[in-house]
C-alpha cells in the first residue's frame, strides 16, 4: 500500500494560476508542489541542483514543517508512521 499520494494534480481542473485570490494560490501552490516532485521530474533536475540549491529546497521545507506542523503532525502527516 503507498504511503504517498498526488491526487489534488490528477483531479483539479481549475487554472494553475497565481496572484488571483487565496483560494487559488493555495491550489496552484499545491499542484506546482505534487508536480514539482514526480519522480521522473526529480531524476531528471536534482542532479542539476548545486549544493546550495539542495540546502535551500531542504531547508525551506524543514522550516515551513517546523512552524506549521506540531510533533504529532509531522510523523502522522510527513512521516506517515505514528508517533513514538
Amino acid at each position: 500500500m503507498k504511503k504517498y499520494s498526488h491526487n489534488f494534480v490528477e483531479s483539479y481542473d481549475g487554472f494553475p494560476g497565481f496572484g488571483l485570490d487565496r483560494e487559488s494560490n493555495e491550489n496552484t501552490v499545491i499542484c506546482y508542489l505534487q508536480m514539482f516532485s514526480d519522480d521522473m521530474l526529480m531524476k531528471n533536475i536534482v542532479s542539476r541542483f548545486s549544493e546550495e540549491e539542495l540546502e535551500e529546497v531542504y531547508s525551506m521545507i524543514n522550516r515551513l514543517l517546523k512552524i506549521y506542523l506540531n510533533d504529532t503532525e509531522y510523523h502522522r502527516l510527513f512521516l506517515k508512521e505514528e508517533h513514538p
